[in-house]
């Protein structure tokens, strides 16, 4: 497993981070997923080989979620 690191813009708020944290827990090919609000970040684990198809899974979901929002590797 390797560990992935990504800034997170415009995200408005605490609850915000804990709802989209939830639904992207459910993505079964990552692990260790944390979204913190207070620093902008999401760390996430998966393999080398599912690094791609996590990333189209994480940035789908959070479309729907929280369509203002952005990712970009750090």
């Amino acid at each position: 497993m390797n560990k992935y690191k990504f800034k997170i813009k415009n995200l408005d708020c605490a609850n915000c981070a804990n709802e989209l944290e939830g639904a992207l827990r459910k993505i079964d090919i990552i692990e260790n997923v944390s979204i913190s609000f207070m620093t902008q970040k999401l760390n996430f684990e998966c393999t080398e080989e599912n690094k791609e198809q996590a990333l189209e899974k994480i940035r789908k979901i959070i479309k729907k979620e929280e369509p203002d929002v952005t990712i970009e590797e750090v």
